[in-house]
């Protein structure tokens, strides 16, 4: 099975300020994949930190991909594509540009998305938008390909 990490990327959750409204359905479409959900942070959106949490996750080997939610964007703060390349050792863009694809069938603002996939040893991290619709609807574009990938850069056949 599939063993999944999540870090929400929110300064106001980590906070405290604000609810995390997407936990429930995150967890949810994590079991749905069918995964395990072996982890779930949040974190703020400070760079030093999300690369933290990243490299520790991907480098625990207690998860096969790493799911981040917001920090996809335009706003000053939104750096998670950045921090995801800086780890990374193989940027995979065509799932980007795949989710960004589907998600412009439903709203134009998809063109600011700034999501990418990587590899960092053998975790696959995938930026997925912070709202809870908008992350259901990237991931399913993703789904189709996750096992495959999954097994292609842990080396298995």
């Amino acid at each position: 099975m599939i063993r999944v990490g999540v870090l929400v990327v929110s300064s106001k959750i980590a906070a405290g300020k604000e609810e995390d409204q997407g936990k429930a359905g995150l967890t949810a479409l994590v079991e749905s994949i069918p995964a395990v959900l072996a982890a779930y942070e949040v974190v703020p959106d400070e760079r030093p930190v999300i690369r933290g949490r990243l490299v520790a996750l991907c480098d625990s080997d207690e998860v096969d991909v790493v799911l981040t939610s917001g920090g996809t964007g335009v706003r000053p703060t939104d750096v998670v594509p950045e921090v995801t390349r800086e780890v990374a050792e193989k940027e995979i863009p065509g799932i980007g540009e795949a989710m960004r694809r589907e998600s412009l069938k439903k709203v134009q603002t998809a063109l600011l998305s700034r999501a990418t996939a990587g590899v960092r040893g053998r975790t696959l991290i995938v930026n997925l938008p912070g709202s809870p619709r908008g992350a259901r609807e990237n991931l399913a574009v993703v789904l189709p390909v996750l096992e495959h990938t999954i097994e292609k850069i842990q080396g298995r056949s």
